[in-house]
């Protein structure tokens, strides 16, 4: 049973300044909830039990959202607004809550490599904050049952346009059951000559701890840094890896499109906004063809 999940949030966010430079990017808000929250409730509904976040500077408004707001609290419930008092104490209560700083942004290996000593010697979770999933079960929890069959390092996947592989870590290796694979190449943002398949990992990881040993042994890359590819595939030396085609939505909220694309999305998903959004979508999109 995988009971922590790690969360790395310690990036600086410089593709959304200028609205990043006081406040965390995983903070930004889709319609109206934090990316953070919908990463951390898509973890508890796997049924894990712990977070650890990996902070850096000026990432303190994440640890303030996850706490409890007193006067917040006291002001609902005197103005008997308990719904959104419900909100705010169920926001409090999601999970138990780690934090880590990580001094100095060496890389996302480096983050996890953080989080060791929060984690033990047990296998966990890895869920990016760029990364939001919509599915059923919750993605995560699609890895973790796979790892409860094969005991071994899990990566999530999902297929990507062949003009895209290039942008991510891609995995090769023979499908031992249906979106699984047991992986023998682990290719970081290769040209589609070099690319092995067009599997891309996308955000979600169970790792052994055996991933700590190796990142430990793994020399830093570009720009100093530690990455976490590089990491699992000096694992794979001595661990057999295995990954798996997660089912459901993926939105990308780290890129400036995919982050509204999110927010549209989100919003065409609430009875409130639904129909309002649709109207204006619908005169928005007559408007460019009038003037085009």
């Amino acid at each position: 049973m995988i009971k922590k999940a790690v969360i790395p949030v310690a990036g600086l966010g410089t593709r959304f300044l200028p609205a990043t430079k006081a406040q965390p990017k995983e903070m930004l808000p889709i319609v109206d909830k934090p990316v953070i929250q919908y990463i951390v409730e898509e973890a508890v509904k796997a049924g894990i039990k712990q977070i650890v976040f990996v902070t850096g500077k000026h990432k303190r408004a994440i640890e303030d959202h996850f706490d409890t707001n007193f006067e917040l609290e006291y002001v609902l419930e005197k103005k008997g607004k308990e719904e959104l008092l419900k909100l705010v104490k169920g926001v409090t209560n999601l999970a138990e809550i780690i934090y880590i700083r990580q001094k100095e942004p060496l890389g996302l290996g480096h983050a996890i490599l953080t989080a060791e000593p929060a984690v033990g010697n047990e296998p966990f979770a890895v869920l990016l904050g760029d990364d939001i999933m919509l599915s059923e079960p919750p993605a995560i929890k699609q890895l973790m049952d796979v790892f409860s069959k094969y005991r071994c390092t899990v990566l999530g996947v999902q297929r990507v346009p062949e003009e895209d592989v290039s942008r991510y870590g891609i995995v090769g290796g023979k499908e031992v059951e249906p979106g699984v694979f047991k992986v023998d190449t682990l290719v970081e943002k290769p040209s589609i000559e070099e690319a092995p398949s067009n599997l891309a990992i996308t955000g979600r990881y169970i790792l052994t701890p055996g991933i700590f040993e190796a990142l430990k042994r793994t020399p830093p890359g570009k720009g100093g840094e530690i990455q976490l590819t590089d990491g699992i595939e000096r694992l794979g030396m001595k661990e057999a890896l295995y990954a798996k085609i997660m089912k459901g939505e993926r939105y990308d909220t780290g890129d400036k499109l995919g982050f509204l694309i999110a927010t549209v999305d989100f919003a065409l998903k609430r009875e409130d906004l639904k129909e309002p959004l649709l109207k204006f979508l619908r005169e928005k999109l007559k408007e460019e063809k009038s003037n085009g």
